[in-house]
This record gives structure tokens, sequence and C-alpha cells, in this order.
């Protein structure tokens, strides 16, 4: 089963070598989710500061800069894994460094039929 975990953390309290090391460790979980053959695919994200929001509202595009919410948390990187069961999710969530610092949200994909590989 897929599972995608979110990263939430504060991004304005990441020092650059904090932030380096956390990428460090984080390709290495994805080195050894790859050796399980359950990576899928894994990304931190750029800072909020350059996310857009788009929401259709009576048929027309409404462009927001920055994220949906205001929030304490910032979503800040994703994993895609792909194994058995929540239990093997949870604990390559727990691994994730960001862990220690913020919340990895572990949820559920719903797989839909016909979506191009």
């Amino acid at each position: 089963m897929k599972y995608l975990l979110l990263i939430y953390f504060q991004e304005q309290n990441l020092a650059e070598a904090e932030r380096q090391a956390c990428y460090d460790e984080s390709r290495q979980l994805a080195q050894d989710l790859a050796a399980k053959g359950q990576f899928v695919a894994a990304s931190p994200l750029q800072p909020t500061a350059l996310a857009t929001s788009v929401r259709v509202r009576d048929g027309k595009r409404l462009v927001t800069d920055g994220p949906f919410a205001e929030t304490r948390e910032q979503l800040g990187g994703y994993y895609l894994i792909d194994v058995p069961d929540l239990d093997h999710a949870m604990a390559a969530a727990e691994r994730i460094p960001m862990a220690r610092k913020g919340t990895v949200e572990v949820r559920p994909l719903i797989e839909l039929e016909g979506l191009p590989q």
C-alpha cells in the first residue's frame, strides 16, 4: 500500500547547517527504503514564501501568494512510499529527521485505476 508522509515544521527556525544535515539524513533514508523496494519518491519543498494557492469559484480562477492556511508549522517536504501496512509506514516516518522537530503526517493513498504510470 502506498503512503504519503507529509513533513511539517517551522521553516523559519531551521539554520542552514541543520537543513543540510537533514537533507543528508533524508537521502540516506531514501536509499534505505529503495534497497527494500519501498521508495517511490521524496523531495523537500521550497519555502512557503514561494507558494501559490489556486481556487476556482464561480468558474473563475483565484490566485493567492503563499500557502493555503496560516499555521504554526508549514509543509516542508514529503516521502511517497510503498509498504505492506501502516506499521511499516510509521516506522519510516519516525526516521525522517524533521519528525524530531516537527510533525510527520502519515496518509494512505487511494489508488485510482486508469491513471498514467
